[in-house]
């Protein structure tokens, strides 16, 4: 289970450092796509398979089409270095604004990175009642 939040600075070459406890959650391939409200997603490899196959499974709507197409286009194959980075591809670092800083945060069954700057915003614009509001009216 991923959880916690890391921040590293991403290198020249597009390098990322993935945070030591989740490398052995990851495995040696993994996947990053094009995530929500401004993050990558990453997904272990099986659990990025699970996923695929639910997509494959929508209905043949244009809806579906669009979802199908968001994540899969968006997909990239990341295997680690010897020092534990992964090359974050241009087109992902351009959809989460990633320039230097970023936030490597675990949300359970995948990991999201973000810039850091729009991590701490949006994390910094929850409050703690809208937490509570939101968990009550989940269940």
């Amino acid at each position: 289970m991923f959880m916690g939040t890391y921040d590293h600075s991403i290198d020249a070459k597009g390098r990322v450092i993935v945070p030591a406890k989740f490398r052995e959650e990851l495995g040696d391939s993994f996947v990053v796509t094009l995530g929500l409200d401004g993050c990558l997603f990453v997904y272990p490899q099986e659990d990025w398979e699970d996923f695929v196959k639910q997509l494959r499974e929508l209905p043949g709507s244009k809806e579906a089409r669009k979802l199908q197409r968001y994540f899969m286009a968006g997909a990239a194959s990341c295997e680690l270095d010897k020092q534990g980075r992964i090359l974050l591809p241009q087109n992902l670092r351009t959809y989460a604004g990633i320039m230097k800083d970023v936030s490597v945060i675990g949300v359970g069954e995948r990991a999201e990175i973000w810039d850091s700057e729009q991590w701490n915003g949006y994390n910094g614009s929850i409050s703690p009642d809208e937490v509570a509001s939101n968990m009550e009216s989940l269940g």
